[in-house]
């Protein structure tokens, strides 16, 4: 008789290692972000996220003429069909933006089909295409929940302060510009999260790039995965006042409540993307036009977890970081977790792209813990 190997489950494939990849690399003892081997805060001071992009995607910074060609492809590929817009306007205006994406992105794969995922042409079309679309998907799709006009984007201006002019009418400050532009830099991509391995998974039967896109857009969408920064502001709104971060922080830790925005499932020492964020919340302090109250809380909270729980190696993440940068500079909370799925798109791309290079199905097992070898009941003589 053959001898069955005997397995243990691993819960949520914790450690397990489903791929080789050299897209990036992350040393959580250490506090280490690097893409394609460079430090993710050289990135955030030096790249801008289409650069970053093309990084990821092609494994290598692009030199002036590729990143011109790249810049120029993705700028003017950045307006939505009409069909695609009057589709929208059908949604229900109280869907979740994250649904709006998923779905609009899916339908996408109508306009642009791109089955033979194989070639390299229509592979770095497909890229260029959603990750120029995003952006005016997730601001249209604002406006049309709020019962105002889709703005047409502008070939002008940077691929962030495009997007801030489509969601606002109006250009950004230089400041507000480089926030957004860094914050798609440090959503770029995050080694084999949830979202990254669905995008692998479904990239591995074949599909056309818009639904491994939906896919992992789907996968981001979910509270244990995306969503965690619009729940820090949240907790912020919450606590209403520096003067009560101390005692609300004391009473979360009595009751062992988790505290949103703090410690990293990853990370055991300091989120090297929130320290980039940190630098920015000093310079909106002294900005006009963002959400004071908001940062003075921040600061506030910031201080009493490290005097707290830094002792534990509990320190405040992205999540945290990234919820008070958005509210500080006027960005709705619902479109948290949409730019979220806007930066890392180009990640969810490299993977996929990767995975074809050697690819084999995904087709893990399972351990069975059913009955076996059942008698059937006829349904007049069942209980």
């Amino acid at each position: 008789m053959e001898e069955k190997l005997i397995m243990d489950v691993v819960p949520g494939l914790e450690g397990i290692p489903a791929a080789q990849s050299a897209i990036s690399y992350i040393d959580g003892d250490l506090g280490i972000l690097e893409y394609r081997g460079i430090p993710i805060e050289v990135l955030a001071e030096k790249s801008n996220f289409l650069e970053t992009s093309y990084l990821l995607l092609f494994g290598k910074l692009p030199n002036r003429s590729e990143y011109e060609k790249f810049k120029s492809d993705i700028t003017f590929h950045t307006r939505l069909k009409l069909k695609i817009l009057r589709m929208m306007e059908y949604l229900p205006e109280n869907g979740h933006p994250m649904h709006y994406l998923q779905a609009v992105t899916s339908a996408m794969g109508m306009y642009y089909p791109a089955r033979d995922t194989l070639s390299p042409e229509v592979r770095y079309w497909s890229a260029v295409r959603l990750i120029a679309k995003m952006p005016t998907i997730v601001a249209a799709c604002h406006r049309l929940r709020h019962g105002d006009a889709p703005i047409q984007p502008r070939n002008d201006l940077s691929f962030a302060a495009n997007f801030y002019y489509m969601l606002f009418e109006k250009e950004p400050s230089e400041l507000v510009e480089k926030v957004l532009d860094t914050m798609l830099i440090l959503h770029g991509d995050h080694t084999m999260n949830a979202s990254t391995f669905s995008a692998r998974v479904v990239g591995s039967t074949l599909a056309d790039p818009y639904t491994i896109v939906s896919s992992a857009i789907g996968t981001l969408s979910g509270p244990l995965h995306g969503g965690a920064n619009e729940e820090v502001v949240m907790m912020l709104e919450e606590i209403g006042s520096k003067e009560n971060v101390r005692p609300y922080i004391e009473n979360k830790l009595e009751k062992k409540e988790k505290i949103m925005g703090i410690g990293h499932r990853v990370y055991k020492t300091i989120d090297p993307r929130g320290e980039v964020l940190k630098r920015f919340i000093r310079e909106l302090a002294d900005h006009d036009g963002v959400d004071h109250k908001t940062i003075a809380i921040s600061r506030e909270l910031e201080s009493v977890v490290k005097e707290k729980l830094g002792h534990k190696g509990l320190h405040p993440n992205v999540d945290f970081y990234s919820g008070i940068v958005f509210k500080g500079i006027g960005i709705p909370t619902e479109l948290f977790t949409p730019i979220f799925a806007m930066g890392r798109v180009s990640g969810w791309l490299a993977h996929w792209m990767e995975q074809l290079k050697s690819n084999r199905i995904y087709r893990p097992t399972q351990k069975y813990t059913g009955l076996r070898e059942q008698p059937y009941t006829p349904i007049d003589e069942r209980n």
